[in-house]
């Protein structure tokens, strides 16, 4: 007897496929609690086809804060209307300190542009979540 794959089956096993395909990989280390530093090469380019280019190491925040939601308090509650029913206490893991490192951008013929800024994660702590810090 032949099996065939379902509609439902396919909808569950593509987004793993996806999950199992995507360029970048994470080790169990990586998904453990705790915000640590993550170094990831960054590459500037001139242009499109990449005419002058520079590369360099930076580093990114990674990993996960401790979060809860748990029932309002009746005076938050009464205060809100009964429309935050909800508390939600959130951390995420975000930049605490940063460097500036400058990358320099080199061009065939031996010609370079001057020395390019960019920012790198220097520390990272769990914080209050934002939208945009920056």
């Amino acid at each position: 007897m032949a099996s065939r794959v379902n509609h439902d089956m396919l909808q569950l096993l593509l987004p793993m496929l996806f999950m199992l395909l995507m360029p970048f990989s994470w080790s169990y280390k990586d998904l453990s609690p705790g915000c640590r530093l993550y170094p990831f090469n960054v590459t500037i380019r001139s242009d499109q086809q990449g005419t002058c280019r520079g590369a360099h190491m930076v580093y990114a925040c990674v990993g996960y804060c401790e979060s809860s939601a748990f029932p309002s308090r009746y005076s938050v509650m009464l205060e809100s209307n009964f429309t935050r029913n909800i508390t939600s206490a959130s951390r995420c893991c975000t930049i605490s300190k940063l460097t500036k490192v400058k990358l320099r951008v080199e061009c065939p013929g031996g010609f370079h542009h001057d020395n390019i800024e960019i920012l790198s994660a220097r520390a990272c702590r769990c914080d209050m979540c934002r939208k945009s810090r920056y």
